[in-house]
């Protein structure tokens, strides 16, 4: 790996999100980084090097790797230079399989930030196993789905310890504008909701359990909570999925592991209206008409203002109790959406590149690759993880 061109190579930095990770790399990857851009414009991706290079004049010679996420000749060659790869190019279900296996083929670190359970679940299937033969560490969901949900959890568990059954819930409150990229995925994820479950039914029948230990996500109810005093209201999304994995790779997460997934509302309206929201949403998916609608009034490759990004912001509370213990811990931070988004998607792949991290390949969750450093890396970045 250490004869490879590239340390880092990123996919899709002519994008919003993708150009905010770049400007991230241009200001905090450390002196020496060897890192390229990638995608199918030179001229687009020789716009963006002219950007960075306003940030650092050294960006001025970035190297530029002109590939189509179809070509799958071209892409095994960029896998082939790099230690880590980095793609923000969604709907990944759409556009994201040819890097992986390109990855897991060459034995190349991946990142990426999906939020498309069955994207994650067919690549586990297909890829995952080839991954662990050539030691590529495929990690998904590096960004605002999952980092602040995975490592938080992990981050409330350390602070129970791995004796007894651990109950877990975590409460999301957040302001700030999803990305069109991330409202893609969602339309995409709820209009093939039987896809979905196909899924994830074969990689339950495929992928092995933790042997004397249990580890599961579990749907709650609408309900108030007493600590925190918000009313609770489950999200359907991948976190408690990618939680629950961490939990069943990871003995400190006890022996009978589980957790809940929850938006944090004040106001009872605000609940009913919310459900209200998601299910017109939901139901539109299905409807091809109405779901191309939406999908057109919300464009990918852009964003909002940086004024609005600054005034952004995200904080998620975890409740666990365990042995009669309750503890009560706190993961925050600004924009979810995009800021905070193109750091944790870029300090993960710092952290693979760099960081003397526990030994894994395969698919795997930011938890079992890089817990204790990647967590260190964000709050060293301004993200805060607290025990209250």
């Amino acid at each position: 790996m250490s004869a490879r061109d590239f340390d880092l190579v990123l996919f899709g930095a002519t994008g919003f999100t993708g150009g905010l990770t770049a400007d991230y790399l241009a200001r905090h990857a450390p002196a020496g980084t060897r890192w390229a851009l990638a995608g199918r414009s030179e001229a687009k991706l020789g716009a963006v090097r002219d950007r960075l290079a306003a940030l650092d004049p050294a960006l001025a010679q970035l190297p530029l790797l002109v590939a189509d996420v179809t070509d799958a000749a071209a892409l095994a060659g960029i896998a082939s230079r790099t230690r880590v790869l980095i793609t923000t190019v969604g709907p990944y279900l759409t556009h994201g399989e040819p890097l992986v296996q390109a990855c897991a083929d060459a034995g190349t670190d991946y990142v990426d930030l999906t939020g498309e359970p069955e994207f994650v679940d067919l690549m586990y299937l297909r890829h995952h196993a080839r991954a662990v033969e050539t030691g590529a560490r495929l990690v998904h969901a590096c960004g605002f789905d999952s980092i602040p949900h995975d490592l938080g959890a992990w981050y409330a568990v350390q602070q129970l310890g791995p004796d007894s059954p651990i109950r877990l819930r975590g409460v999301v409150r957040a302001s700030g504008q999803p990305s069109g990229g991330t409202v893609h995925s969602a339309l995409t994820a709820m209009s093939r909701g039987r896809q979905m479950r196909e899924a994830l039914s074969r990689r339950r029948e495929k992928e092995p359990r933790p042997v004397g230990r249990r580890s599961r996500a579990v749907a709650g109810k609408p309900h108030r909570d007493a600590v925190l005093g918000y009313w609770l209201l489950p999200l359907p999304t991948i976190d408690p999925f990618i939680v629950a994995r961490s939990g069943a790779s990871l003995a400190d997460y006890g022996p009978d592991f589980r957790y809940s997934h929850y938006a944090g509302i004040k106001t009872l309206p605000y609940v009913v209206g919310g459900v209200a929201g998601v299910g017109a949403i939901a139901v539109a998916a299905q409807v091809p008409f109405l779901k191309g609608l939406l999908l057109d009034r919300i464009k990918q490759g852009e964003g909002p203002s940086q004024e609005r990004r600054d005034a952004s912001w995200f904080r998620v509370d975890f409740v666990g109790e365990s042995g009669g213990r309750q503890v009560h811990t706190r993961v925050s931070g600004g924009d979810p959406g995009y800021t905070e988004t193109a750091k944790m998607l870029a300090e993960s792949a710092l952290c693979l590149a760099f960081d003397d991290n526990p030994t894994s390949s395969g698919q795997v969750t930011t938890a079992v690759a890089m817990a204790a450093n990647l967590t260190a890396r964000l709050q060293a970045a301004g993200m805060l993880f607290e025990v209250l």
